[in-house]
């Protein structure tokens, strides 16, 4: 079970690389196990189990860390409405975005869309590849993780310093 990456079977990585690339090339769709095993030809329970495995995530979560990104640079770009976006990239319920979003990222999306334009001229300089992999929402911790986090927090506030990326010029 503790099987590496680099242990795995190369025709099985390049099988978990195709389901991959799909949900990135359509992070807007539904992808349950059950789709995403029959593009890799492998089992259900296989794929799930490999995936997070070779990825370090599971299936869903990744997916959820696709599209947060997406609605995070459309949020940024575009002057689209946040219903909009939300059903553009694979939410089926505002309140469902709205609050996986925030969970997510610590802001609502629309506080997220103004933090984001405030800040558009500080990266101005940094390659866009750097600021996508700064800003790429971390999702190692499951979302109901995150809220007893915040309440045992709310409990016993601490400091804490936030660490800011530095403008590469």
């Amino acid at each position: 079970m503790n099987e590496s990456p680099a242990n795995q079977d190369p025709e099985l990585l390049r099988r978990l690389l195709r389901a991959k690339d799909r949900m990135d090339a359509a992070s807007h769709e539904e992808w349950p196990v059950e789709r995403l095993a029959e593009v890799s030809g492998v089992s259900e329970a296989h794929f799930a189990r490999s995936f997070r495995q070779a990825f370090g995530t599971p299936p869903h979560r990744y997916l959820l860390t696709r599209r947060i990104e997406r609605a995070m640079a459309l949020l940024r770009d575009t002057d689209l409405p946040v219903t909009t976006i939300a059903f553009d990239t694979g939410w089926t319920s505002l309140g469902t975005f709205g609050r996986t979003f925030r969970d997510i990222t610590g802001d609502s999306p629309s506080v997220s869309r103004r933090r984001a334009r405030a800040a558009g001229h500080e990266f101005s300089r940094v390659p866009v590849c750097i600021v996508g992999a700064i800003q790429r929402p971390i999702l190692a911790t499951a979302v109901s993780e995150k809220r007893r986090q915040a309440i045992h927090d709310k409990n016993e506030p601490q400091q804490q310093e936030i660490p800011r990326c530095k403008v590469l010029r």
